[in-house]
């Protein structure tokens, strides 16, 4: 069975006053306790059974928190604030859909997911190009340490830089 439903300006603009207020109450809260939240929205979600709609997205969530924590990318401290503001949605103890309701509980985070997906698909490229060359430089067994460190400065800084033009291109609901 296949449903789909569509946002509109309001349902949207509803979504953004949503995401304001968890970035407000965020602002109380440190940034390992907002990954820490989000983290728990991914164990908190059955293993089997779980919705293609929402698994999707839940894979999207684990990349931005990945973002944040990978060490070798080193991402800029305003861009980070970025992507928490992105994961603050999930700090919030009260959804707009109780997790708890088979199926459909995880249908609001997904839509956030989405929505934060969106907004940051810039840092998401960026990070996922930086991936993708490192897996490929582990895959040749390359044993130049201090050139692989080199290439992913450089390459970490240009792609940092393309993400941060690309967004200047078009603002969001995370401003």
């Amino acid at each position: 069975m296949r449903i789909s439903f569509e946002l509109d300006d309001h349902d949207l603009k509803h979504f953004r006053l949503i995401m304001d207020e968890a970035r407000r109450a965020a602002r109380r809260i440190a940034p390992e306790d907002i990954v820490a939240a989000a983290e728990e929205l991914l164990e908190s979600v059955p293993k089997t059974g779980t919705p293609g709609f929402i698994s999707g997205r839940l894979t999207k969530l684990r990349l931005m928190i990945h973002m944040l924590s990978d060490i070798e990318w080193r991402l800029p401290h305003q861009d980070a604030a970025r992507v928490l503001n992105a994961l603050a949605y999930f700090a919030e103890p009260e959804d707009l859909i109780p997790d708890s309701i088979p199926a459909l509980g995880f249908l609001d985070d997904a839509i956030m997911i989405e929505l934060v997906v969106r907004e940051l698909k810039h840092e998401i490229e960026a990070y996922q190009d930086f991936c993708d060359y490192r897996e490929r430089l582990a895959a040749r067994g390359s044993s130049a340490k201090a050139s692989r460190e080199d290439w992913l400065a450089s390459r970490r800084k240009e792609l940092q830089a393309r993400m941060r033009r690309r967004r200047k291109r078009g603002l969001g609901i995370l401003r």
